[in-house]
């Protein structure tokens, strides 16, 4: 089997939509939480993006 050298030194783009703030999974969790208890249509937009940040960290 050939081995294959990889650079670490590139840093890889982020998967995480740009309008996400940064927050730590318990704080992105309890922003969901409060979002689906009080639902909102105009918050959607946000709701996916935890729920996709959310879904990246427990990759």
């Amino acid at each position: 089997m050939p081995v294959i050298q990889i650079d670490h030194s590139r840093v890889a783009p982020s998967i995480l939509p740009a309008d996400v703030p940064k927050l730590s999974d318990d704080e992105c969790l309890a922003r969901l939480v409060h979002a689906v208890e009080a639902p909102d249509p105009e918050r959607l937009d946000e709701v996916a993006a935890l729920i996709g940040r959310l879904a990246v960290a427990i990759e």
